[in-house]
């Protein structure tokens, strides 16, 4: 017999209206959906008369569920796999079932559909050709380090935060990288409140310390400036400069 298909199937971030017709064909014709939040699903799906049945998926227990879910794709069974809000694996639980699937050469299909960061890097008006997607940044340890290593980064860097912690990170990018470092922070994607703050780092971050933000929060801060050739220029002068004024003195 041969295995099922595993479904990554993206489900909106905010309007209803943003899921695919593929995916509410998908939701449809499932064996199981698995649901980060089945309650959170459960909802979803009534809104679009899907009945199916529904498993519980997330961080907590991937790990035990992984043998059961995987035995039912080897008996043929179609899976699909949900989170809350956007694509699977995407700061959500996926990565870990796509895996095991892959490696026991079961087919994985990710459906195109609705991310949170796409939309809020496109609307920065940051250059979004070359870009690198942070997630969620660690809580305590490895924080600083990690963003140490990003001052270098050239390409326009995408974060997801919570809104409580919003001011408290800005205020953190503002010390690592400046206060005059663009950025955008996107909330509320595609809900009736959404909002687009841009500017500096530090114009964006007097903007949310007034007033309490809510919502799904998505940072979008600008990379280190390339050198062009004239800077490299002037820079490499000054240091030959330097050299010569060391020379005559000795």
């Amino acid at each position: 017999m041969p295995s099922g298909i595993l479904y990554i199937v993206p489900t909106p971030v905010g309007n209803m209206d943003d899921i695919t017709l593929r995916a509410l064909s998908v939701l449809r014709e499932a064996d199981i959906i698995l649901a980060e939040d089945t309650r959170t699903s459960g909802v979803l799906l009534q809104h679009y008369g899907i009945k199916g049945k529904l498993s519980a998926f997330h961080k907590f227990n991937e790990h035990q569920a992984l043998a059961v879910v995987k035995e039912k794709l080897m008996d043929g069974h179609t899976v699909a796999l949900v989170s809350d809000a956007g694509t699977p694996g995407i700061s959500d639980p996926g990565f870990l079932l796509a895996r095991e699937c892959a490696r026991e050469g079961i087919e994985v299909q990710t459906l195109p559909g609705a991310t949170a960061c796409i939309p809020a890097l496109v609307s920065s008006g940051l250059p979004c050709d070359r870009f690198c997607f942070e997630g969620f940044l660690p809580q305590k340890k490895g924080r600083q380090t990690l963003l140490n290593t990003l001052t270098q980064e050239t390409r326009t860097m995408i974060f997801y935060e919570s809104p409580r912690r919003l001011v408290k990170t800005l205020e953190q990018f503002v010390e690592v990288f400046g206060p005059e470092r663009e950025c955008s922070v996107a909330r509320e994607i595609s809900k009736l409140h959404e909002e687009h703050c841009r500017g500096s780092l530090a114009q964006v971050l007097e903007h949310f310390s007034g007033q309490e933000p809510k919502g799904e929060i998505v940072i979008v801060v600008a990379g280190l400036p390339q050198q062009g050739p004239r800077e490299h220029r002037n820079k490499y002068k000054e240091e030959r400069g330097r050299g010569d004024e060391k020379g005559q003195e000795r």
